[in-house]
């Protein structure tokens, strides 16, 4: 009796340490990568096959797709954009084994080209206003003032400073609540501004 015990304990140790041991391998033998909201699970040859899910952190299942890897290693994308940045998990699962991995999603930025023009304007005095033009990518600002009531333009000027500006403009006879300004820069962002 107490060698049949000993069997069996010794059996269940070393199954335990199998499964441990499976477990690792299809460690070895997978990856899951993340780039904003792109997720890509890489098999190496070997695995077999598996099944692949994608799942929200509560455990409910958004996608599951079938492999079979045998000779050569495969790449499964999947595409999040649809769904909130945030932590999801990947389930890999063979008919020996299961992993899990915690993958996070997040939003791309917006490239800086697409950002709107970051300008301002503030009235100093009756005939002075305060143009700043910040965040450039490239030196090269057009600057027109035009008459509020005519529309007619009354100054232009190009300024060709890198990276962003303040420049006072005064005007002899016009109130500054008079005048509007249009900023151009060289990659063609617009804003106007009135006093």
């Amino acid at each position: 009796m107490k060698s049949l015990f000993t069997v069996a304990l010794a059996s269940a140790l070393s199954f335990g340490a199998f499964s441990a041991q499976a477990s690792d391998d299809l460690k070895e033998l997978s990856a899951v990568n993340t780039s904003y909201k792109k997720v890509n699970v890489m098999l190496k040859e070997g695995v077999g096959a598996a099944k692949i899910s994608v799942l929200t952190p509560e455990g409910k299942l958004l996608s599951s797709r079938k492999v079979n890897v045998q000779d050569e290693n495969l790449v499964v994308p999947y595409n999040l954009t649809n769904l909130p940045a945030g932590e999801y998990q990947v389930r890999i699962v063979t008919n020996e084994e299961e992993i899990r991995y915690t993958v996070e999603t997040m939003d791309q930025p917006i490239p800086a080209s697409e950002l709107p023009l970051m300008a301002y304007g503030k009235s100093l005095d009756d005939n002075t206003v305060r143009l700043a033009v910040v965040g450039l990518l490239e030196p090269g600002v057009q600057v027109e003032i035009f008459a509020s009531e005519t529309g007619k333009l009354i100054h232009e000027e190009q300024i060709d400073q890198p990276e962003g500006f303040t420049k006072n403009f005064s005007f002899a006879g016009v109130q500054s609540d008079e005048v509007y300004m249009k900023v151009t820069d060289v990659k063609g962002r617009t804003k106007t501004l009135f006093f």
